[in-house]
């Protein structure tokens, strides 16, 4: 392994640990508000750690690029999908969970 490898390695592993907390709170959360928080923000993190991770090893600034903007079409699609799916829950009654 190169030293960049290396210096990547921690990054898309800590992504990784994100993506699997996420996993962990959808599967575990009482109810869908706090399953779909749980979900983007993990996620969007995880994903941003990725995308810095691979950077590290990308051969030019057009593939960072590309990166970046995979990374911002995700944030922006799972933030929208995320309002829409609660605001449909709210809609149909389903109501926030109390302790």
């Amino acid at each position: 392994m190169t030293l960049i490898e290396y210096v990547s390695l921690p990054f898309l592993l800590i992504g990784a640990f994100f993506f699997l907390a996420g996993t962990l709170g959808l599967l575990r959360f009482p109810d869908v508000y706090t399953r779909l928080h749980a979900l983007t923000k993990a996620d969007n993190i995880g994903l941003g750690f990725i995308i810095f991770g691979l950077s590290l090893q990308a051969d030019s600034f057009v593939v960072v690029g590309k990166l970046i903007l995979i990374w911002l079409l995700v944030l922006l699609s799972g933030s929208s999908v995320a309002h829409l799916v609660a605001k449909s829950a709210l809609e149909k009654g389903i109501r926030l969970w109390k302790s």
